[in-house]
């Protein structure tokens, strides 16, 4: 018989999502190890966490409420198009109790500050953050779960802005950006911090503009008196050696000669998988004139299965000198 996460939990199968909060939250407070001396209280704390862990998951939920334990862990099929022949979900508990509890509780440590004891019984917690009273403010309420009066107070660190540098090769065709930065994390006491590495990873889509931004909620660093800071990547195109960006347009300086721009030209046009289009040019061409290849550009954002145009920019390289000849020919052949 496999393990029943709502029992666990002391919850009916109805329970709603706040029922579970609530729940591991008295719970966690009823078995965790500095409270509870008791033999089992630390494996009891693990199964708080597992059962919270599944059950204010959605997905877990479902696959739970439907196949049960082994079903979670043995496999199960997802549901959707594919039915029982699509893909499978498995699960398996990885995460740590404690640093669970002090996630929940937003790094505070609930025993350090207060604890609610009501003739001799623990009352589980599960009132032990409503309402004090602090200075000569009276009875000032909090919300629960926040640690102490002390947790109310708390902001949110500023964001943290980090370049994330792309080519237009790669907006072209989209990529994985793998970044990895290092913060400080609360240990499970919830007091003392620790140095930890991690790999954040971006999924740059097709045709993304300069600026978009990539946030990470709450990846700064972690004090027992903080809100970690958002972590956020701003999208910067790098340098093209060959291409000028214009929103999804990409601009092609082509540099002709006087000649050229009089009498006419082809001009090999790059693009940005490697081809190479010919644009034969019989006007006169300006310095300065445009001229479109649509649908050569970058992917729109929004609908990355169009593109925008590849434009061709005309530089018009003039004569340092004339010969006098060459000049009276050109007097007569030019208009005033």
């Amino acid at each position: 018989m496999g393990k029943d996460y709502y029992r666990t939990l002391g919850l009916s199968r109805g329970a709603s999502g706040e029922d579970v909060r609530r729940a591991y939250r008295r719970q966690a407070l009823r078995f965790h190890p500095d409270k509870n001396k008791e033999p089992g209280a630390e494996e009891r704390f693990k199964e708080v966490a597992e059962a919270y862990d599944v059950l204010s998951d959605p997905k877990k939920r479902e696959i739970f409420d439907k196949y049960g334990e082994e079903g979670l862990k043995g496999g199960a099929p997802t549901s959707g198009p594919g039915g029982s022949n699509g893909p499978t979900f498995t699960y398996t508990f990885r995460g740590d109790p404690h640093a669970m509890f002090a996630e929940f509780f937003d790094g505070r440590n609930p025993f350090d500050t207060f604890f609610v004891q009501r003739n001799g019984d623990d009352d589980d917690g599960d009132d032990a953050f409503t309402a004090f009273h602090v200075g000569g403010f009276g009875n000032v309420g909090f919300s629960r779960g926040r640690g102490g009066p002390e947790g109310a107070c708390r902001k949110q660190d500023p964001p943290v802005l980090y370049d994330l540098k792309v080519s237009l090769e790669e907006i072209y065709s989209g990529c994985t950006k793998k970044m990895k930065i290092s913060h400080k994390r609360l240990n499970p006491d919830g007091k003392t911090v620790r140095n930890e590495d991690k790999i954040l990873t971006i999924e740059v889509k097709r045709g993304w503009k300069e600026g978009t931004k990539i946030t990470f909620p709450k990846e700064g660093d972690q004090t027992p008196n903080n809100i970690p800071a958002d972590v956020v990547f701003v999208l910067k195109d790098k340098p093209h050696g060959v291409f000028r960006r214009e929103g999804s347009d990409i601009v092609y300086p082509a540099k002709i000669s006087l000649r050229e721009a009089l009498c006419g030209c082809t001009v090999n046009a790059p693009t940005l998988d490697g081809r190479t289009i010919p644009m034969v040019f019989k006007d006169v061409l300006k310095p300065g004139v445009k001229r479109r290849i649509p649908g050569e550009g970058l992917p729109y954002p929004r609908t990355p299965d169009q593109r925008g145009d590849l434009i061709i920019e005309f530089e018009v390289k003039f004569p340092d000198r004339i010969p006098p000849s060459s000049k009276t020919l050109l007097e007569q052949i030019l208009p005033v």
